[in-house]
This record gives structure tokens, C-alpha cells and sequence, in this order.
């Protein structure tokens, strides 16, 4: 056979196999408002950067039929491409070719663009949209997601892995994307549970539909195991392509650094912002905007436990992940749900190198038996262990309440924050005036002939000597105490003295956090 003829029959290998499952099949897909898999990639990655590997890759399977049966590309495409001009690996199902279903070379097309991505110190995408394993290949099958999970933890803390759901995913495969750093979903598209409706109408008999069970809002507002949430694909791409702008490649390097911009202070001025009364609400993250190159903030996981907020933002060009109660939301306590959020947001900047920001302004962690009954106390001291492992630089800044162990879990100097600030609105203590001087001075109060205002002098007694940042600044435990007109100016000063910072830590061959 000449050149030529070989060349014609190599285009018109890949003119088919870029079809997937054909005509129909991509009609099917875009009917269900779904772009094909190499659509989504195009989206994702500049244009014209994408190299495909593996094309050519077909099942060993035989029985069933299966020797019968041609599944272009086993229904998985994989390459490397640029996005922002840097290099990345990804791959994406492909629902058109058996639905995207799972067998032991479509496994094993995935853990090649694993390996490379591990090898190579690059982000990993991966898009999943398949109907699980393929049942004909039986252990094959499992043995394949097997393989896949644990390539994910072993790049876990090395290169940032994002996960993009994109249809369904159900059963085994939805643990390597909770493997992953950050976890996409698109409303009415995502489908995420171990079980189906149908297997929980016969086991249960429970009626439900797959996107009561398992859709985008339930994993980004109640489960929490999506990140970011977005209302169709391509704003879920303009997510993805954000969030890369503000993480580094591998853990090998920091993120790449942005010119300066001063924040929008007309929009977001800091000393506006808190109200002087502990009891009054708002919203944090206007804080965070005061602060940040541009008031520019990426929020992680922004309808899951709202009472902490978590994300990143620059200063002076440098990425830095914000962690801050919200007091809009359950006046800012911690619980269970907020724990993890913030535990598992402080390992990711920990495990990537970038330093850590955190706002207080907390009552505590939340009492009451639902919450004893959960676990608060272990999924609490995920925040403790998350911050005491950190050597990132780590600074806190007090903006009004720091009660009890929620002073120490937010990044205290007794966890070895490296700088501690508080505004002059701060309040320091074991509990609120309130609670304290009901206890404290109980006995006054219930001989007084007038317990009511015996009780409210002895709360403004208990506040003027406890709670204010003065005492604890007496003792070394803050820093310095601050105008909130100063914040963003110590942050700046603070990062970049703490830019070249060293722990040693013990020799170990990993700690045992409170899973």
C-alpha cells in the first residue's frame, strides 16, 4: 500500500472514530441539552490545543456479543491541551459510545492520562457523563474503576484534580470524583448517587425522582459533594477555566502570580462594613472583598454550610485562600457540615502552597444533641487538625466575636498562626458577656432585689474586663490590635514576610487526621 493510500485510510479511521456512536447517537445527546464529549473538551481547552491519544483503543470483551460489537474509542477520549496557554490532561466519556460505560480498556485509556498527569505536574480534568460499569465485563469492569481510584489518591496533594459531572454518574464511579480536589456540577444535567431511583423504590420503597436524589442542587446546597455549581455547561467551562487562574499546577510551584490591583473600596469599604453591634449580621465576604486584589473572590462550595465561607482571592498578585465565618448564616458557628468545609479547603491550600487569611467572628461550635449525635466533636476537630498541620503562612484576623474552642479552632496562635490581629471591635473569651456573667455571678444576681439590672450590670461588668482584644493582646496571644482600615496593608506586610517560611515538622509517615 503507497503513502497516500495509507494516509486516506488513516483520515478515514479517524473521520469515524470521531463520530463516536454515530449520527443518531449525537443527536440523542444534544436532545437531552448535552454537548458531546469532544465538544466539551473544545470548550474547555484554547482552541485548536487539544492532542488525542488513544483513539484507536477498542474492547477485548467477548461474551455477551461483545466480539460483535465495535465501541470507538471505548467510549472515552483522553489527550492533553492548553488552557490559558499551560499545559493540562483530560478526558471525557463519551455517552454516544454505549453510554459511556465503563470497561477495562476505557479504564485503562483514564489511568494513562492519569499517569501522565502525575508524571508531567499538570491538572487533571476529567469529565464524566456514563451509565457506570458495563455489566458484560464483569470484574473486568471493576477491577478498572479499582485502578482509577486509586491513581486518584496517589496524585492526591500533587496536581490539582477537578472533576466535571456531566450526566449521570452512579454507583462506583462516583468515588473518584469524590477523590478529587473540586467537583463540578450543571443544573438539570449532574446526576450524581451510589444508588439509582429504581434500587431505592425496591429496597426502601421509596419514590424519587434522579434529580431529588442525586441532582447539581442536592450536591451543591445539602451533601456537599459538589463544589461549584453552575445553571448550563459553558458557564460551568468559564468555572473551571477561573478556577486554574487562581491554583498552581503541582505542588511543586506556587501559583502564577497577577499584576497588583487595588480593591474596589467605593463598593466595599472595610469600615462600613461590620456593624459595632455583636448581635448585628453581615455578610463576610464583603470583608474578603475589601481586601482582595480587585474585590475579586472566587467562592468554593458557596451553598453548602453557609455559615463559613471559603475561597480564593489575590493579594498583591498572590493567590491567597480566604477562610471566614459568616454571621448572616447561624451567627457564624461552626458544625459538622462547616467543619469539613473548611477542614478539607485548609488541606487543599496547605497541600498547594497557598497561604491562608481567616476572619473570625464566632460564637463557638453549635450546641444541642443533633449535633453531639453527628459527630461535631470529631467533624470539629477536622478544623483544629487541618490548621495545626498547615505551614503555609497562616494569619488571622478577630473582627468581633472569638468565644470558647472556636477561638482556638480559626487559626489562634496556640494552633501557631503566624500573626494575629484583632480590630478594636473584637471580643475575646471563654463565652459571651452574656452567658458568663449568668454564671459567673449567678449567685449575686438571684440574691439582687432587682436581678434584672444586677444581671445587666454584671454583663457590662464581664464585657469591659474580658471581652475586648486588650487581654488577650496582654498575654502575647494577638499580635497587635488594628484599625479595619489597616487590614489589607498588615495582610500585605504580613505575606510577605512570611513568604519564605520553613516548619519542621516530626518525622512521620503521615498523621491520622479525624476522618
Amino acid at each position: 500500500m503507497s503513502l497516500k493510500r495509507n494516509v486516506l485510510d488513516l483520515r478515514k479511521r479517524k473521520e469515524i472514530a470521531l463520530k463516536g456512536g454515530g449520527e443518531e447517537a449525537i443527536k440523542k445527546q444534544a436532545a437531552m441539552g448535552k454537548l458531546t464529549a469532544r465538544e466539551r473538551i473544545e470548550a474547555i481547552l484554547d482552541k485548536d490545543s487539544f492532542h488525542e491519544y488513544d483513539m484507536f483503543v477498542e474492547h477485548q470483551a467477548k461474551d455477551f456479543d461483545m466480539d460483535k460489537k465495535v465501541f470507538h474509542g471505548d467510549g472515552v477520549i483522553i489527550g492533553t491541551g492548553t488552557i490559558y496557554g499551560e499545559p493540562i490532561c483530560i478526558y471525557a466519556q463519551d455517552f454516544t459510545v454505549a453510554g459511556g460505560s465503563l470497561g477495562l480498556m476505557h479504564a485503562r485509556k483514564i489511568s494513562k492520562i492519569m499517569d501522565h498527569a502525575l508524571k508531567m505536574h499538570v491538572p487533571l480534568v476529567g469529565i464524566n457523563d456514563s451509565g457506570g460499569a458495563r455489566i458484560q465485563e464483569g470484574v473486568d469492569s471493576l477491577a478498572g474503576y479499582g485502578d482509577i481510584f486509586f491513581r486518584n489518591t496517589q496524585a492526591s496533594g500533587v496536581i490539582p484534580q477537578l472533576s466535571v459531572i456531566l450526566g449521570p454518574c452512579a454507583g462506583g464511579a462516583v468515588y473518584s470524583p469524590a477523590l478529587t480536589d473540586f467537583v463540578f456540577v450543571v443544573d438539570n444535567i449532574s446526576k450524581m448517587f451510589i444508588t439509582g431511583p429504581e434500587v431505592v423504590k425496591t429496597v426502601l420503597g421509596e419514590e424519587i425522582s434522579m434529580e431529588e436524589l442525586g441532582g447539581a442542587r442536592v450536591h451543591s446546597e445539602i451533601s456537599g459533594n459538589a463544589h461549584f455549581f453552575a445553571l448550563n455547561e459553558q458557564e460551568c467551562f468559564e468555572q473551571i477555566k477561573k478556577l486554574l487562574t487562581f491554583i498552581p499546577w503541582s505542588n511543586r510551584v506556587k501559583a502564577r502570580p497577577f499584576p497588583p490591583k487595588e480593591p474596589k473600596t467605593k463598593l466595599y469599604n472595610i469600615e462600613k462594613i461590620v456593624p459595632s453591634d455583636p448581635t448585628q449580621p453581615y455578610d463576610v465576604r464583603d470583608v474578603i472583598r475589601a481586601v482582595a486584589d480587585d474585590s475579586d473572590f472566587l467562592e468554593v462550595q458557596q451553598s453548602f454550610a453557609r455559615n463559613i465561607v471559603v475561597g480564593f482571592g489575590r493579594i498583591l498578585g498572590e493567590t491567597i485562600g480566604f477562610v471566614a465565618n459568616q454571621p448572616r448564616v447561624m451567627a457564624g458557628v461552626l458544625d459538622c457540615d462547616s467543619s469539613d468545609k473548611a477542614g478539607r479547603f485548609i488541606r487543599f491550600c496547605d497541600a498547594f502552597n497557598i497561604p491562608l487569611v481567616t476572619f473570625e467572628d464566632m460564637p463557638g461550635y453549635l450546641p444541642g444533641t443533633e449535633q453531639e449525635y453527628m459527630g461535631v466533636i470529631r467533624h470539629g476537630a477536622k478544623v483544629l487538625y487541618a490548621y495545626s498541620e498547615a505551614t503555609v503562612p497562616k494569619i488571622t484576623v478577630i473582627l468581633r466575636k472569638a468565644y470558647g474552642g472556636g477561638y482556638i479552632a480559626m487559626n489562634s496562635r496556640h494552633l501557631k498562626a503566624d500573626f494575629m490581629f484583632a480590630w478594636p471591635t473584637a471580643e475575646i473569651a471563654v463565652m459571651g458577656p452574656e452567658g458568663a456573667a449568668n454564671i459567673i455571678f449567678r449567685k449575686e444576681i438571684m440574691s439582687s432585689p432587682n436581678p434584672e439590672e444586677t444581671r445587666k450590670a454584671k454583663v457590662a461588668e464581664y464585657r469591659e474586663k474580658f471581652a475586648n482584644p486588650y487581654v488577650a493582646a496582654s498575654k502575647g496571644y494577638i499580635d497587635s490590635v488594628i484599625e479595619p482600615s489597616e487590614t489589607r496593608k498588615i495582610l500585605i506586610h504580613s505575606i510577605e514576610v512570611s513568604s519564605n517560611k520553613t516548619v519542621m515538622t516530626p518525622a512521620k509517615k503521615h498523621g491520622i487526621p479525624p476522618f
